[in-house]
This record gives C-alpha cells, sequence and structure tokens, in this order.
C-alpha cells in the first residue's frame, strides 16, 4: 500500500510568532517543525505501510524550500517527500492549499491519504475534505481509529455523541484525530538515513497551477485586523451568609443554563 500523509510545517511552537504587520498573516521564516498533529498521520502511515509491504510519502507545502520538519518525518521512516515551495504561494487559504497540495498528492498516485483534523497554526479545518473533493476521492473526518482491508477502509469516526463505524472504499482520504496512534520518536539510525532520502522540490509551475490562483493574490478571505483579546473582569465573590444556594441557582438561571 502506497500511503500518502500531508505533513505541515510550522513555525515552531515555542517560540512566539509574529504577524505581517501588512497582510496580518503569520510570518513563516527561519527553521520550521513538523506539526505535531501530523506526526500522528506519519506514525500510522507507517504502521499501515509496514504491515502491507508498501511506503509512506510526504506532501508538505513550505516556503523558502524548508525542509526540516520533513527531515524529522522521514527519519521516523517515511521514505520521500513531496515539497512544494513558491514565493507566490505566501498568504494562501484553506482552498488554494487544497488545491496545491491535491496536485502534488495525484503525482504520488497514492492508495491512501492521511491528514490531520486541523493544523496547529491555522485552525480551520476544512483542507482534509476539500482535498477530498478535489481528488475525487471518498472521505472520513474525525478517524480516531483506522484500518484496511481487501481495498476498504474501515474507520471510527469520533462524534460528540461517541464514534460512528465508518466504510469507504480505496483510494480514499482519511483526517485522524491525536491519540489515533502514538508516534515514534526517530533513531539515531532514522535521522543520518533521512539526511539521504529524496525530496521532490516542486514549484506551481510544475504542477500547473496559475499564480494568480493562489496565495494573496486568489485568496478568498482577508484578515482586516488583530486586535489583543479582552481581559476577563474579576468574578464575583459569593460569601454565605445561608443564602448563597439561591444566588447560584439566580446566577444559572440569568445564564439560561437551568
Amino acid at each position: 500500500m502506497h500511503v500518502v500523509v500531508c505533513a505541515k510545517q510550522i513555525p515552531d511552537p515555542a517560540n512566539p510568532g509574529r504577524l505581517s504587520p501588512d497582510t496580518h498573516t503569520l510570518v513563516r521564516e527561519g527553521k520550521l517543525v513538523l506539526d505535531d498533529s501530523d506526526a500522528y498521520g506519519v506514525e500510522l502511515g507507517l504502521q499501515l505501510a509496514e504491515a502491507t509491504g508498501g511506503e509512506v510519502t510526504l506532501v508538505s507545502m513550505a516556503p523558502h524550500d524548508e525542509t526540516s520538519g520533513l527531515r524529522t518525518a522521514l527519519a521516523m521512516g517515511a521514505a520521500r517527500a513531496i515539497l512544494v515551495s513558491d514565493d507566490a504561494l505566501a498568504g494562501s487559504d484553506a482552498l488554494s492549499t487544497a488545491k496545491v497540495l491535491a496536485a502534488a498528492v495525484r503525482r504520488a498516485e497514492p492508495d491512501l491519504v492521511l491528514t490531520a483534523t486541523e493544523s496547529t497554526d491555522g485552525y480551520t479545518g476544512t483542507v482534509p475534505v476539500q482535498l477530498a473533493e478535489l481528488l475525487g476521492m471518498p472521505s472520513v473526518s474525525f478517524a480516531k481509529r483506522l484500518a484496511v482491508k481487501d481495498g476498504v477502509v474501515h474507520a471510527d469516526r469520533q462524534t460528540e455523541a461517541g464514534y460512528d463505524e465508518v466504510e469507504v472504499p480505496l483510494p480514499a482520504v482519511v483526517s485522524v484525530t491525536a491519540g489515533v496512534v502514538e508516534p515514534r520518536y526517530p533513531s539515531f539510525k532514522g535521522i543520518m538515513a533521512a539526511k539521504n532520502k529524496p525530496i521532490e522540490r516542486l514549484g506551481l509551475s510544475d504542477l500547473g497551477i496559475d499564480p494568480a490562483t493562489v496565495g494573496l493574490a486568489g485568496a478568498r478571505q482577508e484578515v482586516v485586523s488583530v486586535v489583543a483579546a479582552e481581559a476577563r473582569d474579576a468574578g464575583e465573590i459569593v460569601v454565605d451568609e445561608g443564602d448563597a444556594h439561591e444566588r447560584i441557582v439566580a446566577f444559572l438561571e440569568q445564564l439560561k443554563v437551568i
């Protein structure tokens, strides 16, 4: 089985990020790291590939030909990576991102595409289903368990009430939740091997994508301003003088909780 994992590279969460004063978008410069959310997809992909004698290909979109995060996933055991990097991609919205990823994924001809439910620096949660639509593949979102048998994906899709048991034929796109598996740590041998694993670098022209349809030029949404969150007001302290329960009930009724 050939598994493609969408692996986003993001600014290190340990360092305070900054926004562009002109576009209010996140400045992506310097070393980028593998998004923790995508580590679960990488691990699950590796387990599925190992069980079927297949392999994992990573697909990522990042500026400045950055590969630090991809090298981490390659060190975990992925066989190769496809990196799309182009100055025209700066400021891309979710749909533009999905278009670019879909074009790159098609080149890999996967049996299964794995993604996180959402990235930790964007949180739109829309890219996986957009990707599936553009690829013409069935989609399963929020999978907390996944197995593949006889060309069919069997997944437990997490819901507020529990989970749904879902089956879809391959090829398919599945977004997985944190905790679907426990990601492995790259070994020293894996880290050294990752340095020699192939990374195919592509630009928009390689994918046949018009630069005017992606990036800020093709964005369908715009951040017009960014303001600090309002400070919370101090809460009311209730001193129990025998009527505290009545005041609490009245407060809950005011909030229409009861």
